[in-house]
């Protein structure tokens, strides 16, 4: 098959040699460019809890004044295997869903122990830190890094999409699918997805793509993109 990977490189290494030692075919076109942003001093000691809501907030903070048993909350698998690398011992994982992510601090962490400290991006789909609050919560949140869309495409890519049409196209977020969005526009795409299989983390993905024609839509969860290779 002919499978295109729209992550940055180094989020998806792993997953395109897998693809390649499978004999398929891997066309990769990073959506997103993903840009450090500067922030304050932080005193860690202060907060009981962190919340990570994706691996490049983990990767953009500077961990080395945290202390790594405070109750950690990560938003799915690829987010929680980096706070384990970064040495974190008190992990509490979601299954990708920020709505699943904030039941299970409901769950496990009791706003009477302390405040949380809720690392994310510029950009969040869900306002997690304004329905944690209602629930009595104390969050500070910090934006350590932003996205920015990529826009071009180089031609000789433009060539060999347009002749062979991807099988199936992987988009891990809504402003991934915004900026495929529009790449399709920009480029008048929008005609050759009618055999692709459009593969989505979260309906918020999927429906910033719905007035593309695909053979099918899937969604998924980081992690399940070998199994979903069985199920077109």
């Amino acid at each position: 098959m002919h499978i295109l990977i729209t992550r940055p490189l180094e989020d998806s290494k792993e997953l395109i040699l897998m693809l390649h030692s499978m004999n398929h075919k891997v066309s990769h076109l990073p959506l997103l460019q993903i840009k450090k942003v500067g922030i304050p001093e932080l005193d860690f000691s202060q907060f009981n809890g962190i919340i990570f809501t994706s691996a490049n907030a983990l990767k953009n903070l500077d961990i080395s004044k945290v202390d790594k048993n405070i109750v950690c909350f990560c938003v799915g698998l690829a987010t929680e295997r980096i706070a384990k690398e970064f040495g974190f011992q008190n992990i509490f994982c979601a299954d990708g869903n920020v709505n699943n992510l904030k039941e299970l601090i409901l769950q496990n962490f009791d706003p009477k122990i302390g405040s949380i400290l809720y690392v994310s991006g510029e950009i969040v789909s869900y306002d997690l830190q304004k329905d944690l609050t209602s629930e009595n919560y104390v969050v500070k949140r910090v934006v350590n890094y932003t996205a920015i869309p990529n826009e071009n495409l180089d031609i000789n890519f433009l060539t060999d999409i347009k002749s062979s049409p991807p099988d199936m196209v992987f988009i891990y977020s809504e402003n991934s699918a915004r900026a495929f969005l529009n790449i399709i526009k920009k480029y008048k795409l929008d005609d050759i997805w009618m055999e692709t299989n459009l593969m989505c983390i979260g309906e918020k993905a999927s429906s910033a793509l719905n007035d593309i024609k695909w053979k099918k839509i899937f969604l998924f969860n980081p992690g399940e993109e070998e199994f979903l290779l069985y199920k077109i």
